[in-house]
């Protein structure tokens, strides 16, 4: 769906408000959000859409996906989030699966950032250059 210029314009500044000492506030979410739903301004859906996108993508740089072939042992995991906490800070939560279509290797999926040493990968690349 196509979002207009002054929607977009709105959003971002309602997204800019929601934060507190650096990092989203849940409270400041939940009274903009209720506030643009009463006034209703125009646009408002648009408005309310954009500010929910723009919400999951700042969520999403503090979730890490980690997928292996195999189950990774406490002692990987841990040095593994903790190298990943050490670059996007302390407040990263990481979810670990297991991917046996990987073949071999791990899949790290931190926001938009995405780091595979899969095998599966590595045989993709392989096939597209031939």
């Amino acid at each position: 769906m196509k979002i207009s210029k002054d929607a977009a314009r709105a959003a971002r500044q309602l997204f800019r408000l929601s934060h507190k000492d650096g990092r989203l506030d849940g409270g400041l979410i939940k009274e903009i959000t209720s506030r643009i739903a009463e006034s209703k301004p125009r646009g408002y859906l648009a408005i309310l859409q954009e500010y929910a996108r723009l919400l999951r993508l700042e969520a999403g740089k503090f979730q890490a996906l980690i997928e292996s072939a195999i189950e990774l042992g406490a002692q990987a995991g841990n040095a593994l989030v903790d190298d990943l906490r050490a670059k996007y800070g302390d407040d990263l939560k990481a979810e670990f699966r297991v991917n046996p279509e990987l073949i071999g290797g791990m899949r790290v999926k931190v926001g938009s950032d995405v780091w595979d040493g899969s095998v599966r990968a590595r045989l993709t690349e392989l096939k597209n250059k031939l």
